[in-house]
């Protein structure tokens, strides 16, 4: 469609050419007539180049914005997130409405995080470093522990959590394990010490005393090296926790290739080992790391049993494509507060009895590891005054 101004361009060019048509007719001279067109023709392109409308800018290009909605970045925040103003809280992501409750949109800051030292430091924030982080304790369950951070955003505050749960008990249990390791290792070595300046200051030591006192020293010294080797094997063990088992273990000759070890071991108790054995499929699994298990397992049963009562090892195909391994014993039993902790590292129920008996505290975390490698379930029960049955599955090998 034509614009106003082009329309009126058109316009003149006619009345041009009209002009020197009637100029011809009136006068008969062509080159006259000619001449009044052609500059009639110029007059208007002229008019017309000059008069033309200003063509509208381009509009501006209108940015595109890639950054997602505050809401949405905030639930993409797998940790507790909230975002505060005049000490209220404004948004919380999924997390945070989950630890802290669905009813803290709108609320006062001191009473969607019910802790002291959450609202001390929300409260004067000017008396901290910006940015300065805080630990809060009982926050959620009374043993969480979290580490709360505030960054001022013009006139509103982030207050973001972090669950540090975890890395705090990974801490404690290092330093737990480090105390009970030297605490384990001090006390025969203070003995075989205590042994030996006797012996060094008094040459003349009766026979008879000298060799209960070498005796000693020898039980001793036999004390710390399985210490340290089962150490070594519950490091090694750990290292291997994420390597999936390859070998294919036939665990009917496995079981019967450990009974006759603790036999060859001169144990009064191995009369009373009672093997009811089916034939099971292979797994996969690592040879001596069952070795080990099989070890423990039927070994506490041994010392820990009463003597002349049976200690019945059971071996039968489980539920779900698993194999189930059970050690029971007719013992004093386990009282139920002790059981969950049975597989920490150095706990004992008794503990003069255990050291008397030869044990390093190590056994029960042994065998929790390794059945954590090859992907399978420890069980312990156990009735006080009757005794203890210890059950593992181990998944069958597919294929």
């Amino acid at each position: 469609m034509l614009s106003s101004s082009g329309f009126r361009a058109l316009m003149a060019l006619a009345v041009a050419v009209l002009a020197a048509l009637a100029s011809y007719l009136l006068n008969g001279d062509a080159q006259a007539a000619l001449l009044v067109a052609v500059a009639g023709i110029a007059a208007v392109l002229i008019a017309a180049s000059g008069s033309e409308e200003p063509a509208s800018p381009a509009p501006a290009a209108t940015p595109v914005r890639d950054e997602p909605p505050v809401a949405e970045a905030m639930e993409a925040i797998a940790e507790p997130v909230l975002v505060i103003a005049a000490n209220r809280v404004l948004s919380a992501n999924h997390a945070a409405r989950a630890l802290l409750g669905q009813h803290i949109i709108g609320e006062d800051v001191r009473l969607a995080i019910r802790h002291p030292a959450a609202a001390e430091r929300l409260l004067n924030p000017t008396e901290v470093t910006p940015g300065a982080s805080i630990h809060l304790v009982g926050l959620g369950t009374r043993d969480q522990r979290w580490e709360m951070r505030v960054r001022d955003v013009g006139r509103q505050r982030i207050v973001h959590l972090i669950d540090r749960t975890g890395s705090y008990t990974a801490e404690r249990m290092r330093v737990d394990f480090v105390a009970n390791a030297s605490h384990e290792l001090r006390t025969p070595l203070a003995a075989l010490l205590g042994y030996v300046e006797t012996l060094r200051d008094d040459p003349d030591t009766e026979p008879a005393m000298r060799d209960r006192f070498l005796r000693i020293m020898f039980d001793e010294a036999r004390r710390m090296q399985r210490l340290i080797d089962d150490l070594i094997s519950l490091s090694r063990i750990e290292a291997d926790k994420y390597r999936k088992p390859e070998q294919s273990i036939d665990l009917n000759a496995l079981v019967e290739e450990v009974r006759v070890e603790l036999a060859g071991g001169g144990s009064p108790r191995i009369a009373d080992l009672v093997m009811d054995v089916s034939e099971v499929p292979e797994i996969r699994g690592d040879r001596v790391q069952l070795s080990q298990l099989l070890h423990n397992v039927i070994g506490n049963a041994m010392k820990y049993g009463r003597d002349s009562t049976p200690v019945t090892v059971k071996l039968k195909p489980g539920n779900d494509g698993m194999v189930q391994l059970s050690v029971q014993d007719e013992g004093e039993g386990i009282p139920p507060e002790h059981i969950p902790r049975l597989t920490e590292r150095f706990y004992r129920v008794d503990s003069g009895r255990s050291r008397s008996l030869g044990g390093t505290g190590l056994g029960l975390a042994i065998v929790k590891h390794v059945v954590e490698r090859h992907r399978g379930r420890l069980d312990i029960a156990s009735t006080v005054g009757k005794g203890t049955t210890v059950t593992i599955l181990l998944p069958a090998r597919q294929g």
